[in-house]
């Protein structure tokens, strides 16, 4: 029984929790939520314009199952901001196996579709897991070197953290999906800046990168020795001589500058956009999106996506600002630059400035996979930035 001195403690414990939620819900991000939903609206509006003539008699085909991914990806965010993120620095290990027994599961279960193994038939959809897996890598490796804070700058760290990145990192490679296997390497090496690893550290990483890079584009392959794929090669290479094959391995590529430089200020529309209505841009849909946007809506719409990109990276990055502790830091880090790092790939490959390498135009190509992972990736932002500042108000 509660005595009577003990009962306005007792309301007062209790009112505390019941406004609970309210604190939680009012330390939310807003803006970068916001932003993110218009990412995902102005994607449905994108989808439904270049994909308008790909179905005959079926104009919102790809539109209806993309917004399908999108009430998904939704329930993702709200899941992913409400469990604590504590929990996967806890159970990091889990997270990482879980990782690696969905790239396995791909390895055994997939159907090979145009030489890939990449997608798992759930009923009419396709599920990917290498992107829901760029999350769980971000968990998995941030939580192995939380563990190790104070030593993750010692070699000994350094090459362990890499050793655990490199096995879903090959699994992904070997699907083979080249682009998402580079995101992952791409997110591992931010991790390891925001964990602490010095710049002279990273500098020397980078540096082993590059000499690994050549030897797999040009040293080994002289040698007899072939670690890509042809296509994948060419593609890499494609970039340093885009008028070497036109018509072959960098048609996508000129198409794409074509669709982009046709677009003009405002458009040629829908009907007059003939790149992307007549099927010349490959893949229009997909790796190409940002070229289609580009011809039908022109530079003004083209602005729009990269302002709204700008805001959601902005506020992400302000993220890492308030985030409660070191795993939370980490791990918004390590999602901003593989965010960051699709965004800046996709967009340059449209215009002939980066490889062509499949990677999608987060929020925007067509893809439930894609669209799920980001929006599951905004929530985890959402999670971290609210139980930041949640923190720093008790701590005050």
């Amino acid at each position: 029984m509660i005595g009577v001195a003990e009962r306005p403690r007792a309301r007062i414990a209790r009112s505390r929790v019941d406004t609970r939620p309210l604190e939680f819900l009012r330390r939310l991000d807003w803006v970068l939520l916001a932003a993110a939903f218009g990412l995902v609206a102005f994607g449905l509006w994108v989808v439904s314009g270049i994909t308008r003539f790909d179905v005959p008699g079926e104009e919102s085909y790809y539109v209806v199952r993309q917004a399908f991914a999108a009430g998904i990806g939704f329930v993702g965010l709200m899941l992913a901001a409400v469990v604590p993120i504590d929990v996967a620095r806890r159970h990091w290990r889990v997270v990482y196996g879980v990782t690696l027994a969905l790239m396995i599961l791909v390895m055994l279960a997939a159907e090979t579709i145009r030489g890939s193994k990449r997608w798992i038939d759930i009923g009419s959809f396709q599920f990917q897991p290498s992107e829901l897996g760029k999350v769980l890598f971000v968990l998995a490796i941030a939580g192995f070197l939380v563990e190790r804070t104070g030593r993750v700058t010692s070699r000994r760290t350094i090459m362990a953290a890499i050793g655990l990145g490199s096995a879903p990192i090959l699994l992904v490679f070997l699907q083979p999906d080249l682009g998402t296997a580079l995101v992952y390497t791409a997110a591992l090496f931010a991790l390891l800046f925001f964990a602490g690893v010095r710049w002279r550290q990273l500098l020397a990483l980078s540096t082993v990168g590059i000499v690994v890079l050549l030897s797999v584009l040009w040293l080994l392959p002289s040698a007899g020795i072939e670690v890509l794929k042809p296509y994948q090669t060419d593609r890499l290479t494609g970039l340093l001589d885009p008028d070497r094959d036109p018509s072959g391995l960098t048609w996508n590529v000129n198409q794409s500058i074509t669709a982009v430089g046709a677009g003009g200020l405002t458009g040629r529309g829908e009907i007059g956009a003939s790149q992307t209505r007549r099927d010349f841009l490959p893949e229009h849909a997909t790796d190409f999106a940002f070229a289609s946007l580009a011809e039908q809506r022109g530079f003004a719409g083209s602005a729009i996506l990269l302002l709204l990109y700008l805001l959601v990276v902005w506020r992400a990055l302000r993220v890492i600002t308030v985030a409660g502790d070191l795993y939370g830091a980490i791990v918004a880090g390590g999602l901003v630059f593989a965010l960051v790092f699709q965004i800046f790939v996709n967009v340059g490959m449209t215009m002939g400035v980066a490889p062509v390498t499949g990677i999608p135009l987060p929020f925007v190509s067509f893809g439930g996979s894609s669209l799920v992972a980001n929006l599951v990736l905004i929530g985890i932002l959402q999670g971290i930035h609210a139980r930041g500042l949640l923190a720093g108000r008790q701590l005050r």
